[in-house]
């Protein structure tokens, strides 16, 4: 983004009417460029409201992510586990930026965040839709030296990492869905993607993506292909003031996510377990585990000391599956 497009985003971010005289003032250059540069904001996706004789603004305001501030709100754990922070406006994947650009020993505890993402993307491949200033796309990078075995689980340690995080924002009833997805009365809120780089049998980094929604815009969440929900909708639907919250809560989940990589190799899943099936929002229901090869049917029992799926069969025996290409599907 170029610069004087972030100015006048730092002006806009309010909410209120600004006009062109007094945005071009700002910026130094003519009513035609400042026309032009809130051509290319549109692009983005950020609703550019226009009222002849009043000015331009973006309805309801944004805020902007800011390393400084978001530093200074972690936890002093947090801070002393996090190794640096950068923030994009727009970058294809923040996983995949964590995963291929960083490296050295730096690396771990590096935390990545991003405005957008034009090629943000969930388990599965599928697309995760990421609008300008509106969500939070976050991804840390920690390193591991027993590998995969030590880590089973991990994803939904992080999950309760999330959950917590969020609670302490005021967003209650929050339910956590097998193996990464975070819900919230029924519909997504977020969303977990763990990939793991190195010897999967002794050192390795696994990068820990997050998506939360927080403020989606309406024309966004339409291409969305499942119920969801974001962190306004939530509060206000608890009456709780409306407000922007995007700042706290990276804050949040950085301080919780952090410390849960932190200690997980010495504690492993078994320490989040009782959390994490107190929120399990399928327990009890009637699902099916869908795998490449075959859909099998059960009632959905929680998850075993190392975070395997449990599913009761029709004859009584209960079966065990861990995470993958693996999809968990409630049947009416």
């Amino acid at each position: 983004m170029q610069e004087s497009q972030r100015h006048i985003l730092e002006i806009l971010k309010d909410g209120e009417f600004h006009s062109g005289e007094m945005l071009g003032n700002a910026l130094g250059c003519s009513r035609t460029a400042v026309w032009k540069h809130l051509q290319k904001l549109e692009q983005l996706g950020l609703g550019v409201e226009t009222v002849k004789g009043t000015g331009y603004r973006v309805a309801g305001g944004i805020e902007l992510l800011r390393a400084d501030k978001i530093l200074s709100m972690l936890s002093p754990a947090a801070r002393a586990l996090c190794s640096g922070l950068e923030i994009f406006d727009t970058i294809d994947s923040t996983n995949r930026y964590a995963r291929e650009m960083l490296s050295g020993e730096a690396a771990s505890g590096k935390v990545i965040l991003a405005e957008q993402q034009s090629a943000g993307r969930g388990r599965r491949g599928k697309t995760w839709i990421s609008p300008f200033a509106a969500n939070i796309y976050l991804s840390i990078r920690w390193d591991f030296e027993r590998g995969a075995q030590a880590l089973e689980g991990l994803s939904l340690a992080v999950g309760v990492a999330v959950k917590r995080a969020l609670a302490s924002q005021g967003v209650e009833g929050v339910q956590l869905k097998w193996p990464n997805d975070i819900y919230v009365t029924g519909k997504k809120l977020g969303g977990i993607l763990l990939e793991m780089v190195g010897d999967p049998a002794g050192a390795c980094s696994v990068i820990v993506g997050v998506g939360v929604n927080v403020k989606m815009p309406p024309e966004q969440g339409r291409r969305i292909d499942q119920d969801w929900t974001d962190v306004e909708a939530v509060l206000m639907s608890q009456n709780m003031p409306r407000r922007t919250v995007r700042s706290e809560l990276v804050a949040k989940l950085v301080s919780e996510i952090t410390v849960v990589l932190s200690d997980y190799q010495e504690k492993g899943f078994a320490a989040y377990r009782d959390e994490w099936q107190a929120a399990d929002a399928f327990y009890g229901l009637r699902a099916a585990i869908i795998t490449p090869k075959e859909t099998i049917t059960g009632l959905v029992r929680g998850v075993d000391v190392n975070g395997a799926l449990c599913l009761e069969c029709s004859d009584g025996r209960v079966e065990t599956f861990i995470g993958g290409e693996l999809s968990l599907r409630v049947q009416e």
